[in-house]
């Protein structure tokens, strides 16, 4: 079942639409059911990052300037905003970043066991209504898919601004076993933390509470 709803949204500007043509290939991991390299695709790259459902990819292009020995592949089904990574990555001039513009499952399988040192979750679709949570990514099912392929002692940070989904999420990961919460107090859980990029969608403020971010370690 997708996470997502549909992928188009707004038409896309000439800019945008000339980066989509130009520019996608170079930086969209290739289709297909083989393993990923990451070594090959990020040549010399110490780690791995990933990050699912980037959205206008503020926080995944000021990730990537800001650790340039990390190779950060992000995940975003919806068009505009491969198309604004395309922009940050060309204005940027960043050689470690690349983009896979689909569901986020499909791309985890093909990764190898361990290889990832970092994964952002933040702000996914909250499907606010009760029928609509089992379509929420976090779910046992997901946690099943991405565990294995994060290295023991990796991080994972979680964040929206969704109530239900904070209280789902987190009894979600903790009831799994293999993610430890690293929040010592309150401030953990609803400061920013230190690294964090705020984005646009982030400041708008559109759920029904403060955003919280979730950080845990990998078991």
């Amino acid at each position: 079942m997708r996470s997502f709803g549909r992928t188009g949204g707004r038409p896309l500007s000439p800019r945008q639409k000339t980066l989509m043509a130009e520019k996608l290939d170079t930086y969209r991991i290739a289709e297909g059911d083989g393993p990923l390299d990451l070594c090959a695709m990020f040549p010399g790259k110490e780690a791995f990052w990933l990050e699912i459902g980037f959205g206008g990819a503020e926080h995944m292009i000021a990730q990537a300037a800001q650790n340039p020995d990390v190779g950060i592949i992000g995940c975003e089904p919806f068009l505009e905003g491969i198309a604004k990574a395309l922009g940050g990555i060309e204005e940027t001039d960043l050689n470690n970043v690349r983009v896979w513009p689909d569901d986020a499952r499909p791309l985890i399988a093909r990764m190898p066991d361990q290889c990832l040192d970092r994964a952002f979750v933040l702000f996914p679709d909250p499907w606010p209504k009760r029928r609509q949570h089992k379509r929420r990514l976090v779910q046992a099912d997901f946690l099943s898919i991405l565990h294995p392929k994060m290295k023991p002692g990796a991080r994972l940070r979680f964040a929206t601004d969704v109530k239900s989904y904070a209280d789902e999420a987190l009894l979600t990961f903790v009831s799994d076993g293999r993610f430890e919460w690293l929040a010592a107090s309150p401030d953990d859980w609803r400061c920013p933390p230190q690294d964090h990029v705020t984005t646009r969608y982030e400041s708008k403020r559109l759920g029904d509470c403060k955003p919280v971010w979730f950080d845990f370690r990998i078991r």
